[in-house]
């Protein structure tokens, strides 16, 4: 490859790391490499209008750098417009190409890059699709035949490649879950169990591919895949209880069982064979093992005579036989772990008469070992006779280890010298004395038993008597004899069909994958329908032309033909783009209104979309966050745009809660400019509380009835009922999260207090009565849920709760209010219209506005409950805020009213105004108790918590003696009177616990 060819591979690599200015070059950068590589599909070769040369792009040290582009710059941005285009495939080509390029050699070099690529980086939802797609089109044997393929001359670098391939793709699982977490749910191919239980079955299959040839280094590759697999736990001493647990052998023993009875099965028991003689490690081999063994089902009668029994004993011994080949001394690390695996475990009796006949039995005209016999026994006699055994093991011990050895035994000749040297040996004689000074009658016949059986195969006459009967062990005793008068090793297996093909997705043995199954439609008969229901009235034909449908109305208005000097208005891609779309306009109209109207919804429909795809990746959101806000908080709705009011909140919720220490300040600096609406202003609101319960991870509760959640009903009422409707413009969620807040606080209250009746507590206790269930609602059904944009998880809302949404609001609104009296001051000596008046229609101190202000407080104050500076900061300054602005005017308008004689009385302030602020103290005063118990508030704000208890404790004086509020009535005057109650009982609450440590410096 000269050095032109590589500069122009690097230059496409260049480009697709920086922004790429239209969907057509990117197309075109990402047809070239595939097309060096050959692996373009078809239908894509238009797009390759600046192809490279063959052989330009190198695999190893290109297509991570082209991997790496994709999914750190081109699948956030464009995956969205890819998919509309049906151009995805292309950008899947780079991590696992398809079926039309599977037979390419270059296909599972690219898969074998993707799998190191995509774990050894942040994991996306588009990574975990690739994922999901590299685990079903390209399995670990398939990846064994790309790298041995690849370096065939050079054995160690296959080696290592081997080995970094198997650590990325067993890494898999962890990292998906990882990933995920309790964000969505993990695809069906990479669950754990599934996911390794597939890998298993593809590495039988990568068994049976090698048995065919005749490579040296064929082993290898498959006992460390078979280590790593010991390592994760694919290999259980026992069988698995649950579908999360995987197992190699159960997943593949059918398989394995199939293969080893077709024809032309030598060579594949051969390579099994060799892998146990390879494994490099004791601990693993003895894993394997172990879980081989305990993948046998065990027998329906373990004593069972009949010929069923023993041919499904002979071919489970066939099994491991031809799974581990011949087991004898001779190997010796095989030998020791088979010995200490069947001696050490507890194993139902059953199995003893498995694993007899598959170390000793007759196979394929193989003769028993006699000195591998002999060994076997004397090993199991020391056991046998061990007094810690005799004394200590289960009466199910004692049976297994006395099945063991008489079945063993029985495979000697008889009267032969080897019987004859075990009735003689040392341990035999000195366990059956143990045995038979045994006090539980049914351990002490299992030694009876097994000394009458060596006399008699060494020809002696022993007979202790006293075996009828149904009690202490004697019915079992019986069957042991009866299953000795045959061996189930010398049962003839011919009954066993062979099979040429096996196919392990056709096999039931472990969870194979497969193609999603199609449905089938049956297409309805030809002829006749009874069916007189459907058929339509007979009626004149009209002289109109038929209606358009839906598709033809989609064609025409895509017809170029139509739309001559119509410029269609990109899609946004990047946030940059974003924020040109939007203050395009500036917020009012401009001469090309079609153009500007195209605009603001294009940027309106893909801008939540966009602004949560960007969490995560690089700066770009933290750059383009501040200009988003001024774009989305200026926009007008001028052209009339369907669900704007809902897409720009959306919008804003979105950039609040992913990039809150960049939108936050600006957004709240744009609250306090006079330059917006009441409208606006609920924008901003909302978007910081919804932002915040978003971070905090808290729900958000349904609106009651589904209009606009912003629209001001100002812009759908007639002018009359504008001032009646005033409030209702967005009150919606702020309210009802403020509703559900105080509710839980006071109700809680409620139950503490009731909690201290006796008699109430006792009728409680009496009744039976249904408990409370309550419907959680996780925050994810209400917003859009995290996975579907990014696994990147949220900033805690604790971490910025302080610093950047609650001192900045509440400074910003004393500095907001210092300006506002001055103003009204210097204009106080005015007549008419030329004072001014801080509390207008559509100012932030109009009680509509003001109103929410300190609910939206009240929410953040509430979400940042578990702050660290809460008590310190957060706690005084919200309670300080909540009073002031509950008994001192904000405005000479509330002055004005409190003098007016004609008022009768009512006080300046607003019912909404005094229940929000009562809300937000009553919010900060359940905090303090539920924190400290209130020992901070009590102790070193003690006068403003006085304070607060005797604002609220006035105001509910004179609610009960009917002094009227202004704007009472209805709802607002029960959250007022509901509000103040809690209130003086948290009030009560904390004076009556830290009343002795108050210090009242009035």
């Amino acid at each position: 490859m000269d050095n032109a060819a590589r500069d122009q591979v690097r230059d496409v690599i260049d480009k697709l790391q920086r922004p790429v200015p239209d969907l057509s070059t990117l197309l075109s950068l990402l047809c070239g490499p595939l097309g060096s590589l050959g692996l373009l599909p078809p239908k894509y070769t238009r797009y390759n209008t600046s192809p490279l040369s063959n052989g330009s792009v190198n695999i190893r040290k290109h297509i991570p750098a082209f991997q790496r582009a994709l999914l750190e710059h081109i699948a956030p941005t464009w995956d969205s417009l890819l998919a509309e285009e049906d151009a995805s495939p292309l950008m899947d080509q780079y991590f696992c190409p398809d079926n039309f390029s599977f037979t390419y050699s270059a296909s599972g070099d690219v898969a074998v890059m993707a799998y190191s690529t995509i774990t050894s980086q942040p994991l996306t939802k588009y990574a975990i699709y690739l994922l999901a797609r590299l685990a079903s089109e390209y399995p670990v044997d398939r990846l064994h035949s790309a790298i041995y393929t690849t370096n065939q001359s050079n054995g160690a670098v296959s080696m290592l490649a081997w080995e970094d391939c198997i650590r990325s793709v067993l890494s898999v699982p962890g990292k998906v879950s990882n990933a995920i977490a309790e964000t969505g749910e993990v695809p069906t191919q990479l669950e754990h169990g599934t996911y390794y239980n597939n890998i298993s079955v593809r590495t039988e299959s990568l068994v049976f591919s090698l048995s065919s040839k005749s490579a040296r280094d064929a082993v290898s590759p498959v006992t460390y895949l078979l280590s790593k697999l010991v390592a994760i736990g694919a290999f259980p001493s026992t069988q698995p209880t649950s579908r999360s647990q995987p197992s190699f052998f159960q997943a593949t023993l059918q398989i394995i069982r199939d293969r080893t009875v077709s024809t032309g099965a030598s060579g594949y028991i051969t390579m099994w064979s060799s892998l146990f003689s390879e494994i490099p490690s004791t601990l693993t081999l003895r894993s394997i093992i172990t879980s081989l063994l305990a993948a046998i089902p065990p027998l329906t009668y373990p004593t069972g005579t009949d010929m069923s029994q023993r041919i499904a004993v002979k071919r489970d011994a066939r099994l491991l036989r031809c799974i581990t080949g011949r087991v004898t001394p001779e190997r010796d690390e095989v030998w020791e772990t088979t010995m200490g695996i069947i001696l050490g475990k507890d194993w139902d009796q059953g199995y003893a008469r498995i694993f007899i006949c598959w170390l000793f039995g007759s196979f394929s005209g193989q003769m028993p070992n006699e000195k591998a016999l002999e060994v076997f026994i004397e090993e199991v006699l020391i056991t046998w006779s061990s007094p810690d055994h005799i004394k200590h093991s289960l009466l199910s011990r004692h049976r297994y280890m006395t099945t063991i050895l008489l079945i063993a035994i029985s495979y000697l000749p008889p009267s032969s010298q080897s019987i004859t040297s075990v009735s003689l040996a040392p341990p035999f004689i000195s366990g059956i004395g143990l045995y038979v000074g045994h006090l539980d009658s049914s351990v002490r016949r299992c030694g009876m038993l097994a000394a009458e059986v060596v006399a008699q195969r060494a020809g002696k006459i022993l007979d202790f008597g006293e075996w009828d009967g149904e009690d202490s062990g004697k019915p079992w005793a019986r069957e042991v004899r009866q299953l000795l008068q045959m061996r189930d090793g010398d049962v003839d297996l011919e009954d066993v069909t062979p099979t040429d093909n096996v196919d392990s997705s056709d096999v039931k043995g472990g969870p194979v994958l497969s193609d999603t199954a199609r449905a089938t439609f049956r297409e309805p008969p030809d002829g006749y329908d009874s069916d007189d229901s459907l058929t339509g009235y007979a009626s004149p034909s009209s002289s109109r032309s038929a209606s358009p449908t839906p598709s033809e109305l989609d064609a025409i208005e895509k017809d170029p033909a139509l739309n001559v000097g119509v410029k269609k208005v990109p899609r946004p891609v990047y946030l940059a783009q974003l924020g040109d779309l939007l203050r395009s306009t500036g917020g009012t109209k401009s001469s090309n209104e079609p153009d500007d109207a195209d605009k603001v919804e294009m940027a309106l429909k893909y801008a939540e979309e966009l602004i949560r795809k960007k969490r995560g990746y690089g700066a770009e959101l933290d750059e383009n966050a501040v200009n988003l806000v001024y774009g989305l908080i200026g926009l007008q709705n001028n052209y009339e745009l369907e669900n704007f009011e809902e897409k720009r909140q959306d919008a804003l919720n979105a950039l609040v809660a992913c990039a809150p220490r960049k939108s936050t300040p600006a957004l709240i600096e744009e609250f306090f400019k006079n330059q917006y609406s009441t409208s606006q202003r609920y924008v901003a609101l909302n978007a910081l509380a919804l932002g915040a319960r978003e971070m905090a991870s808290l729900p958000i509760p349904s609106p009651k009835v589904n209009p606009d959640r912003i629209s001001f009903p100002s812009k759908q009422l007639p002018t009359p009922l504008h001032q009646r409707y005033l409030e209702d413009g967005g009150q919606q969620l702020i309210p009802l999260i403020m509703d559900s807040i105080s509710n839980h606080v006071i109700d809680k209250e409620k139950d503490a207090s009731v909690d201290k009746v006796p008699e109430i507590v006792r009728e409680r206790r009496l009744r039976i009565s249904k408990p409370k269930i309550t419907p959680v609602s996780s925050a994810g059904a209400t917003l859009v849920t995290p996975l579907s944009m990014s696994l990147q998880r949220l900033t805690p809302f604790i971490e910025v709760a302080t610093e950047y949404f609650i001192a900045p609001l509440i400074n910003q609104f004393w500095l907001f209010l210092r300006d506002e009296r001055t103003r009204e001051e210097r204009t106080a000596h005015h007549q008419g219209r030329q004072q001014y008046h801080g509390a207008g229609t559509g100012l932030i101190l109009n009680p509509v506005v003001l109103s929410h202000f300190l609910r939206t407080v009240a929410i953040l104050v509430h979400a940042a409950q578990n702050a660290p500076e809460w008590m310190a900061v957060v706690a005084p300054d919200a309670l300080e805020l909540a009073v002031t602005i509950g008994t001192r005017p904000v405005s000479r308008i509330e002055t004005d009213i409190e003098d007016d004689e004609e008022s009768g009385g009512q006080r300046g302030k607003e019912a909404s105004v005094l229940s929000a602020a009562l809300e937000l103290a009553l919010v900060v005063l359940d905090g303090c108790l539920e924190i400290d118990g209130g020992r901070t508030i009590s102790l070193e704000y003690t006068t403003l918590l006085l304070g607060v208890g005797e604002w609220a404790g006035c105001l509910f004086a004179q609610l009960e003696k009917g002094i009227k509020v202004q704007g009472t009535g209805g709802v607002h005057e029960i959250k007022l009177r509901r509000a103040a109650a809690g209130v003086l009982l948290k009030i009560d609450d904390l004076i009556s616990k830290w009343r002795r440590s108050m210090l009242d410096i009035r």
